[in-house]
């Protein structure tokens, strides 16, 4: 049977330090959706590589841990995607795709996470252009429908440049985490993949692989409470 990828720490490892670390940011939007109802949130990229979808997938775990409501994760990444073989979610059938392009409902299309609250839609099979599907009246009505089921619903989108699939989904979702990796992701694509975006939809900016994380500058108190930790990878 097929194991998850353990950078998947907030389901492989949820007691871990690194696992912890997505804890802050659950709290970051658990203050959105009190303050503004911040509920659809769409994760993406300047480019790839800087470590989007283990984020999302990450972020939807550690929400829908401890947690009595269920927690929604959709690979919206139509191109590339990933979040099943990260998971190890068998292969084929329905999904993303497939509901906005013939109109399936969610109870055709979501898959469940054992272990937790937590369902995922693949990205499934486009049988159109990609951007005319993400452009369709549907997307809108699918995401509503998925809000009356789920308390929060967390999107893997592509990178924002060069294509515009991200830039078109944030339309339709409550806000936008920017992922960028630490002292590799260029300023200036940063800024041009932000311009792509209504800036009342950026909710943040999530810094990852760190080389200098937290635990570095407080090795000594940060082992009473993860006393397995010999080094921290920088994360989330």
């Amino acid at each position: 049977m097929a194991t998850r990828d353990t950078l998947l720490v907030s389901l492989t490892a949820p007691a871990s330090f690194a696992a912890e670390q997505y804890q802050g940011l659950r709290l970051a939007v658990e203050r959105l959706a009190r303050a503004r109802d911040v509920r659809t949130i769409a994760v993406s990229s300047p480019a790839a590589g800087d470590g989007k979808t283990v984020t999302a997938i990450n972020l939807a775990g550690t929400l829908a841990r401890g947690s009595d409501d269920r927690v929604l994760l959709v690979d919206a990444d139509l191109r590339r995607p990933s979040v099943a073989s990260l998971l190890a979610i068998p292969g084929g059938g329905l999904g993303l795709a497939d509901a906005l392009g013939s109109g399936r409902g969610a109870a055709d299309v979501v898959r469940t996470v054992d272990g937790c609250l937590l369902d995922v839609i693949p990205a499934g099979s486009p049988r159109a252009g990609i951007s005319e599907i993400l452009r369709s009246p549907r997307l809108d009505a699918f995401l509503q429908e998925l809000r009356q089921r789920y308390a929060y619903i967390v999107l893997d989108t592509p990178p924002l440049l060069p294509v515009f699939d991200a830039a078109l989904i944030a339309k339709s979702v409550d806000g936008v985490l920017m992922v960028v990796s630490a002292n590799r992701t260029p300023r200036k694509l940063l800024g041009e993949a932000l311009n792509l975006l209504d800036a009342s939809k950026v909710l943040g900016i999530v810094f990852n692989r760190d080389a200098h994380p937290l635990f570095g500058y407080y090795d000594a108190y940060c082992r009473q409470y993860f006393p397995g930790v010999s080094r921290i990878a920088g994360q989330a």
